[in-house]
């Protein structure tokens, strides 16, 4: 057989744009392109499928084969060696599919198989495959070009012609447009709106730069204008504080990174435009990284994707905000989205979101949630049977979503709404009474910062200080290492803010999902348990020197409280504080100037910790236990994943009963112990907790109101009691007793 080169690929990729450019029908040109493909690698036989619904493809165009050998009409995702590139969304290649037990049945005569697949917004389109009848190694080269033309393709699939194809063959499928359906609840709340189906062009119209210079400037200026431009809508959007605050931060910079964009001029002088060099350099992360298991690098993924389709908008010219409806709340829907794509829009007339897929950890949403936009994901096929404009209400409780709703429907979400005014209302007169329970037992409520100037929440609140200041913050968001004197001003000012507040700082927690722009990475492949955080700043302890001296003078005259994160074990605790006390010393023989009381403390995250925790005791003033990394590492379970997700439960036995340990041993030694992870800003969780005789927490200011309440409708003994009968029970999870408790007592966990 005749196989293409690398010389030849400009001339197969000249005939594909023929053919695509005549008048002819969608199914006429993709019989046509199939038949060119496989006329051009001297193949025996081509195929396409497009993908219905996620969990089926039809077979759209076909050539070359024998009547008795046809492909099959309909292929399941996951089935047969087409099936399996659409599942894992990857190139796969066969030199001799009856060499594999698993594949022979599906051979019908050919035994060598390339297929590539269809992706558009990391969603799989479809399937392009050619078949040889005898044994055959496809090149690299051949896998190249069946892929550059697959890059073309998808953006040809995805026309109004394609869509209108697709929802006819989904109606006969049998999947149809329904009123009610259910999804999987991604953030709470309510919502009415009009349709807004979200669509961002990246169709790659011309592949080949003709004058490389003018496509590299044509690069440079569509790079710095969108970065601008993000800058300003970020900037101008009033976020709060919190996670999400962190993700839009490192979205920034990962649109700034200066690999990213050395890659993408490389690809330019290879010879491509800048639309194309865009798309290649993402097609080429996506092939290395699509497989990965890790959460943190599947995210990143997901924002490059995000972020290369709107540097596409900005080189093409026609970036502009998204479709709306003017004046009326909509309801986005959307296969996938990225965190900053709810900023092009009026995201103050967003009552809901729905994506066909996601996650709790997905990064739009995290920011969604706290923009206060219910989120309903797994809902597929209905991003193609919904048009813009049509009537949509979102359960995000319950996790429906209703099209075109009745009278009923939209008076119940209507009622839902108004309680939820009423609830923050509610919850805004708590602000100036005490975190006192029924019978009188104080709970101390602290709160968890990131940004230094964006620390609305110690005002709004009322809280007794700062139980977590994230101080990697400001050294993500800056372009170099920031020195001591910048630092010392971001402490400052937050000790100033805070008054007489208590504040506590966490050194450096860099690693894993947090990376440092001028850091290259290490490349590991399970950075949550590898080079991080204190492992980090003991290795390089200058950059801890210089934190800490940075804390000692914007602590001055006051207390300073600073603690360690992820320590393993007690001798990286005493390396830790030795390195503290030696600043101080420093300090006060170089100036004097020091605060008036200083405490020493960790994070309890890690497992081993546990059985030195009485040694730990002796030596350190508090602790504060991480409950997120704490039960990931528990129960070896990544927390963002889907699968996991429900398996696990910090309100079990194993967990709860550790917890009860660390803060009994706590209280014995008379060392301060507050919990400043999730657990701490989730009503039902955080009663457990006093019941445990927790009585000191931190939580982001978004949970605060709702945790206050909590507090000031339980009866300590009375749930002391209750939680002591429960750790004995080998349930999975204690979490539906401890609901009814609640309700039966009247206890306010909203």
């Amino acid at each position: 057989m005749k196989s293409p080169n690398a010389n030849q690929a400009f001339s197969i990729l000249k005939l594909l744009r023929t053919i695509i450019e005549t008048h002819d029908s969608l199914a006429n040109k993709l019989n046509n392109i199939v038949e060119m493909i496989v006329n051009e690698f001297g193949a025996d036989a081509g195929s396409f499928y497009i993908d219905i619904d996620g969990k089926l493809l039809e077979l759209f165009a076909s050539y070359g084969y024998a009547s008795d050998s046809l492909p099959e009409q309909s292929i399941k995702v996951g089935e047969d060696i087409i099936g399996t590139v659409a599942k894992q969304n990857c190139s796969q290649v066969i030199t001799d599919a009856t060499k594999i037990e698993s594949l022979a049945r599906f051979v019908k005569g050919y035994k060598s198989f390339l297929g590539v697949p269809l992706i558009r917004r990391r969603r799989p389109l479809g399937v392009l495959a050619i078949q040889n009848k005898d044994a055959y190694e496809y090149s690299s080269i051949e896998v190249e070009i069946l892929e550059t033309i697959s890059m073309v393709l998808s953006d040809v699939v995805s026309s109004d012609e394609m869509d209108e194809f697709k929802k006819d063959l989904i109606k006969s499928k049998g999947l149809k447009e329904t009123n009610k359906i259910k999804g999987t609840s991604l953030s709470k709340g309510y919502g009415i709106g009009n349709a807004v189906i979200h669509k961002r062009s990246h169709q790659v119209t011309k592949i080949f730069a003709e004058d490389k210079s003018a496509e590299l400037e044509k690069l440079s200026s569509s790079h710095i204008k969108m970065n601008e431009d993000l800058e300003e809508k970020f900037n101008s959007t009033k976020l709060g504080i919190g996670e999400h605050v962190d993700i839009l931060e490192t979205y920034q910079m990962l649109a700034k990174d200066k690999g990213w964009y050395k890659k993408l001029c490389a690809n330019v002088e290879s010879g491509l435009t800048a639309e194309a060099a865009v798309e290649r350099a993402y097609e080429d992360m996506w092939n290395r990284l699509s497989g990965t298991t890790d959460s943190y690098l599947k995210e990143r993924l997901h924002d490059l994707r995000d972020i290369s389709d709107r540097l596409l908008s900005y080189v093409r010219g026609d970036f502009k905000s998204l479709e709306e409806i003017e004046g009326k709340d909509i309801i986005v829907v959307a296969q996938i989205m990225g965190p900053a794509d709810l900023m092009d829009y009026d995201y103050t007339k967003i009552k809901g979101l729905i994506i066909e897929d996601g996650t709790p950890t997905m990064h739009v949403s995290i920011v969604a949630k706290a923009l206060g936009i219910p989120v309903i994901a797994k809902i597929k096929g209905l991003y193609d049977v919904l048009h813009n404009g049509q009537l949509i209400a979102v359960d995000g409780v319950d996790g429906y979503v209703y099209l075109s709703p009745s009278k009923q429907i939209r008076a119940k979400i209507q009622d839902k709404l108004q309680e939820k005014l009423e609830l923050e209302e509610k919850l805004n007169s708590l602000r100036d009474l005490p975190a006192e329970t029924l019978d009188n037992k104080h709970i101390t409520m602290l709160i968890n910062v990131g940004l230094s100037f964006d620390l609305d929440y110690i005002e709004k609140t009322n809280c007794d200080g700062v139980g977590l200041y994230r101080t990697e913050i400001p050294f993500m968001s800056a372009d170099v290492m920031p020195d001591v004197n910048k630092q010392q001003s971001y402490y400052q000012d937050l000790i100033d803010k805070c008054g007489d507040k208590k504040v506590i700082f966490r050194t450096l927690d860099v690693g894993s999902d947090k990376l440092l722009p001028y850091w290259g990475s290490v490349g590991e492949e399970n950075p949550a348990i590898g080079w991080r955080s204190i492992r980090i700043t003991l290795d390089r302890r200058a950059i801890l020197r210089k934190q800490i001296r940075a804390f000692i003078r914007a602590s001055v005259d006051k207390e300073l409280n600073v603690m360690f994160p992820m320590v393993t074990n007690l001798n990286e605790f005493e390396e830790a504080k030795e390195t503290l006390l030696l600043e101080l010393e420093k300090e006060k023989i170089k100036t004097g100037a020091v605060p008036k009381k200083v405490n020493i403390g960790l994070m309890i995250e890690v497992p081993a910790l546990l059985y030195q925790l009485d040694a730990i005791l002796e030596q350190a003033d508090f602790i504060s236990i991480g409950t997120n990394d704490l039960a990931q590492f528990l129960f070896a379970c990544d927390r963002g994943n889907p699968r996991l997700s429900d398996r696990y439960d910090v309100l079990s036995s194993p967990f709860l009963t550790m917890m009860k340990e660390i803060i009994t041993k706590a209280n014995k030694a008379g060392v301060y112990c507050s919990v400043c992870g999730e657990m701490a800003g989730n009503p039902i969780e955080a009663m457990v907790l006093i019941g445990l005789g927790f009585r000191r927490l931190s939580m982001s200011g978004s949970s605060f109101g709702r945790v206050k309440s909590m507090i000031r409708s339980i009866n300590v003994l009375e749930i002391e009691d209750y939680v002591e009968t429960l750790l004995k029970s080998s349930k999975k999870t204690l979490r539906p007793q401890l609901i009814s408790y609640a309700n039966d007592h009247g206890i306010e966990i909203y």
